[in-house]
């Protein structure tokens, strides 16, 4: 059973920093990109990272390049988002999410609350 299982969200002021989580479990780890998401109310899914642990390559949506860091850990099957400098706009339940040429698997989310 593929499993992508996020922890990490919670409330933080502005300027202050959180870490997500995403565990992994039930497929083969380095055959995937792995990658976050994230959802605001009322506002559509976007990307904000991605990394494929197989080499390491990362991407970032623009504004999110000088604040977020993508990283991965292939013996715990699990990939992290360290988030800097939150602000307000950052609002938003937190997905991961492992995309294959034939299989896209998704986590339950986790909410991050950035508070002015």
């Amino acid at each position: 059973e593929v499993q992508l299982v996020e922890s990490g969200g919670g409330l933080v002021q502005v300027g202050g920093s959180l870490r997500l989580s995403c565990v992994t479990s039930g497929f083969t780890f380095d055959d995937y990109d792995i990658g976050w998401f994230r959802q605001a109310p009322g506002k559509e899914r976007e990307g904000v990272s991605c990394i494929s642990p197989s080499d390491g390559t990362t991407y970032y949506r623009d504004s999110m390049r000088d604040r977020f860091t993508v990283s991965s850990d292939k013996s715990k099957n699990t990939v992290y988002l360290q988030m800097d400098s939150l602000k307000p706009e950052d609002t938003a339940v937190y997905y991961c999410n492992a995309r294959s040429d034939f299989y896209d698997y998704w986590g339950q989310g986790t909410p991050v609350t950035v508070s002015s």
